[in-house]
């Protein structure tokens, strides 16, 4: 458990990152990169706990999480050029992030003894909805709400996480499989510009 806490923090590192480039780009302000950047780490886990009436959320029963978003913003400031250079490693990272919060995510709803299609939904919205925000508030469509294949990755990989438990697979895989299964998915989604088709 110590080890996914410390995938968890490093997770939420790269998230908050990845928020406050973000907010760079919009030229935003210091405390503007900080909001940003603390919706797109914890805004899904928040949203998850709330729903789930869990208390206390997350990042108030552990300052650490708010710790990892300020070195984060900190970090993309000092090194805003050379981060930037990196955005294809912090896109692998944010797939191993995405793959990691909704196991996670699934895996604390099912620990409230709550039925399991919630489990899944709730999975796909500790991985996802940090990004909805951000987006809603730098006034851009939802990555999730366009074709890219994204959400229906995180979807793919808590169904298989929960089929996994009723089978007597070692923890350490049960975990593992839906997390590789999501980045993979997502890696060859943006490859080969897999997409999920619209309306017409």
């Amino acid at each position: 458990m110590e080890f996914i806490y410390i995938l968890n923090l490093a997770g939420i590192v790269v998230f908050a990152i990845s928020g406050a480039l973000t907010a760079s780009d919009y030229k935003m302000d210091a405390f503007g990169s900080v909001v940003i950047a603390f919706i797109t780490a914890l805004g899904g886990g928040t949203i998850r706990d709330l729903l789930l009436d869990y208390h206390p959320i997350g990042w108030v029963a552990d300052p650490n999480y708010l710790y990892a978003v300020l070195v984060a913003v900190t970090l993309s400031y000092l090194f805003k050029r050379w981060i930037a250079s990196l955005r294809r490693t912090m896109f692998l990272f944010d797939t191993i992030g995405i793959g990691l919060f909704a196991v996670l995510g699934t895996e604390k709803t099912l620990g409230l003894d709550m039925h399991m299609i919630i489990a899944i939904m709730m999975g796909v919205v500790s991985a996802v909805f940090g990004g909805v925000l951000r987006d809603v508030l730098i006034g851009r469509v939802p990555l999730i709400f366009r074709k890219e294949i994204y959400a229906t990755a995180c979807l793919a990989g808590v169904v298989l996480y929960v089929v996994l438990l009723q089978f007597n697979i070692p923890s350490y895989l049960t975990l593992i499989i839906p997390i590789l299964m999501i980045m993979v998915i997502r890696l060859l989604a943006v490859k080969y510009e897999w997409s999920l088709p619209g309306i017409k």
